[in-house]
């Protein structure tokens, strides 16, 4: 089955997620999604940039963050998620070396 790649433009992700263009630099900027090829004159984004977008908005939304609040949070996240599957890991070894 072939992967099916999706690209969007700074218009086309625009027009696609209500987001202006400098409010798109600006959340490139800190970088709370990053195009496909950042040092490219076009960025081109794809659904990952939309989704991890999307996710950005979500938290705007419902905290009231301005973007680089965004960020920060975006960061921890990821970090609690990191250390949720670390400590998971952890837990599975202790297990087993329980069990033995």
């Amino acid at each position: 089955m072939a992967n099916l790649q999706i690209t969007l433009t700074i218009t086309e992700f625009c027009l696609h997620t209500g987001v202006t263009e400098s409010e798109l630099a600006e959340v490139v900027g800190l970088g709370v999604i990053q195009p496909r090829d950042l040092a490219a004159d076009d960025w081109l984004f794809d659904d990952g940039a939309v989704a991890a977008f999307n996710r950005a908005q979500r938290l705007q939304r419902e905290l009231a963050l301005d973007w680089p609040g965004i960020a920060v949070a975006l960061t921890l996240l990821d970090e609690i998620e990191q250390l949720r599957r670390e400590n998971a890991q952890l837990r599975h070894r202790l297990e087993r070396f329980i069990a033995e």
